[in-house]
């Protein structure tokens, strides 16, 4: 259940990115891109988004089963995937596709994620290379206030066509209000809260194009017949506030995407994105687009019988022309 809600949280940021495919205006000042620019745009943010937040899903599982670090007494104080002196049982890895290591001689204590790039897990991906997490001697993840950081080397190649794109740079990755994620239950009475922050993550696309982003996010945990997940941007630039990710794609263009309504993932609807809204503006306009609706675009409770969620997308490009779509999800 722990990996299958954390990996479900990637259609988040995959349905988001989708704002990037619509064809713009012939006088928008980004007129010398092609359709297939736009295209690559759009799959450039749906890739670094996924992958990013996936990274942080398998930091929290690899956190969690550490004693040393999450401060739980009932969590094994082993390393996973690798033999560790003076420990009989080496248990399998908690993260698919890794082993996980935990260094608790130093003041700074280390925890990496090392990826084998077997792939698997039933996501279209291999993935090579560590994500570090550096741990104050003391800091234990469950505490309130708690702070580590996060370091990607990352290499991500798609199955269906080898293309990759590397992730690296260092992330400030806070426990807000303190506690277990995973202990969370009907008589829990308050969110868990995360926030992940990031001024230095720099991105190389498969053509060898190198950009940096910028990543403000809250993740905000609680508990309704299931865990709930709500996803927010917590960046003001200006008079725009709620941001979530801005900088620039391969192509030089600047963008900013805000999180206008809180992207909500719940459990009690089969691990489905349900509700929210993002906004995202760059040289070509803005597009809006609503989760959790029905097909005639009206919210909707939980889908039954094998239905699904629909969103709604709204393109206005610079010169007034816009478009709207009503999809699946």
């Amino acid at each position: 259940m722990k990996t299958k809600i954390l990996y479900r949280l990637v259609i988040v940021s995959a349905l988001t990115s989708m704002m990037f495919a619509c064809k713009k205006s012939a006088t928008d000042t980004s007129a010398n891109m092609s359709d297939a620019d736009l295209q690559t745009q759009s799959d450039d943010q749906t890739r670094v988004s996924n992958e990013t937040d996936a990274a942080f899903d398998d930091v929290n599982l690899a956190m969690n089963d550490q004693a040393t670090v999450t401060g739980s007494s009932d969590a094994p104080a082993v390393r996973y995937g690798v033999a560790v002196t003076g420990v009989d049982t080496v248990k399998k890895s908690p993260v698919c596709e890794a082993i996980v290591t935990i260094d608790t001689t130093n003041a700074i204590h280390k925890l990496q994620i090392i990826y084998n790039g077997k792939g698997g897990c039933g996501i279209n991906r291999k993935r090579t290379g560590t994500i570090t997490v550096t741990i104050p001697a003391g800091v234990r993840w469950k505490d309130k206030g708690a702070q580590i950081t996060v370091a990607f080397d990352l290499t991500i190649t798609r199955n269906s066509d080898n293309k990759t794109i590397k992730l690296t740079g260092t992330h400030v990755y806070t426990n807000v209000t303190g506690g277990n994620v995973f202990a969370l239950n009907a008589n829990s009475t308050t969110p868990i809260i995360h926030t992940v922050t990031s001024d230095n993550m720099a991105i190389t696309f498969d053509n060898g194009t190198q950009r940096t982003w910028h990543i403000a996010r809250q993740r905000s945990y609680s508990y309704s017949s299931g865990l709930v997940v709500a996803l927010s941007g917590t960046h003001t630039e200006g008079t725009t506030s709620n941001i979530s990710e801005w900088g620039t794609n391969r192509f030089g263009n600047s963008f900013t995407t805000t999180i206008d309504q809180p992207l909500t993932v719940k459990q009690s609807c089969g691990f489905q994105l349900t509700s929210g809204m993002s906004t995202l503006t760059n040289s070509v306009g803005k597009t809006s687009i609503t989760f959790g609706l029905d097909a005639t675009g009206n919210a909707t409770s939980c889908p039954i019988n094998g239905a699904v969620y629909y969103f709604k997308l709204v393109f206005t490009g610079n010169a007034g022309r816009s478009y709207t779509f009503i999809l699946p999800y």
